[in-house]
């Protein structure tokens, strides 16, 4: 019996849960699952963004002389702290292939997730 309910839940909770993949030029190949998945969903990430106070130096170019015409003025450009509110992350604008992906399986491992992408720690 034991044995039995064990088999059952093993097969209940496979194809669920979080693995990685690699982004293909039409899709998305996880690394348990041989075949390539076309059809597939990729997290929005809705917040608000906060911006750190920071200063930024440039150059500055007389009007209509373009950047390597004329002189130029160095020029300190300084930014207070702001928020962006309402702004969303599109992580599938991101992605290109042969990037790394962690993937959710959904819906009883009929639909998969791409929440992230993911990199070496050693960059």
């Amino acid at each position: 019996m034991r044995s039995t309910m064990s088999k059952h839940t093993q097969q209940a909770i496979s194809g669920l849960g979080a693995v990685l993949g690699t982004m293909t030029a039409s899709g998305v190949k996880l690394d348990d699952f041989k075949h390539e998945i076309q059809d597939y969903m990729i997290a929005e990430l809705p917040g608000m963004l906060e911006m750190p106070q920071r200063i930024y130096t440039g150059s500055v170019h007389p009007q209509g002389q373009g950047q390597f015409h004329g002189s130029s003025t160095i020029s300190d450009y300084a930014f207070d702290l702001s928020e962006v509110e309402e702004s969303v992350l599109h992580l599938n604008k991101g992605l290109k292939p042969g990037d790394r992906v962690l993937a959710l399986r959904v819906n009883s491992g009929n639909d998969v997730v791409i929440v992230c992408k993911v990199v070496s720690a050693n960059g």
